[in-house]
């Protein structure tokens, strides 16, 4: 009987990506809401940028440097980045508004589809290319996961 593989660092990585596409279309059920669902929209936006900052912080200092040279694609690699760099300022404009402002909602749900797309690439073609390098994706799964709860911590404290 086969046995099941362990949870890798791109399993990790997946089920951040569940969670947040899931946060997505809790968002985009409330913008189509009648009456004031502003203050839930809000604590929901907060939520999927704190997600996603953490989540490409922790691909950043951990995930991508560690697969990059075993995987040869740099082109993936650098697209990777610079689909970071873009979601990173779409969340930053996105947290300096207000869920009244005309750009709002539209800025949360261009970033739901802008993550879509990074989503399928990772899933689709680095993750594969991953698991098939010789990293240890198991044991940085336990690196990521512990980056992932230092950093909620600090920006938890951070919000307080």
């Amino acid at each position: 009987m086969p046995t099941a593989r362990q949870k890798d660092a791109c399993d990790l990585l997946d089920a951040d990506h569940k969670a947040v596409k899931k946060m997505f279309t809790e968002f985009e059920a409330l913008t189509e809401a009648r009456g004031s669902a502003r203050e839930k929209k809000r604590q929901l936006a907060e939520k999927i940028c704190l997600e996603l900052t953490v989540h490409a912080q922790i691909e950043e200092e951990i995930f991508y440097p560690a697969i990059r040279k075993p995987i040869k694609d740099d082109l993936m690699m650098n697209e990777a980045e610079v689909e970071h760099t873009t979601a990173k300022d779409l969340i930053a404009q996105i947290q300096a508004m207000q869920p009244g402002d005309p750009l709002f909602d539209a800025k949360v749900l261009v970033l739901g589809e802008y993550i879509d797309h990074h989503v399928k690439e990772e899933r689709n073609e680095m993750f594969p290319k991953a698991r098939a390098s010789k990293v240890d994706l198991v044991k940085m799964r336990d690196s990521l996961q512990s980056r992932k709860e230092e950093l909620m911590a600090e920006f938890e404290q951070i919000a307080a």
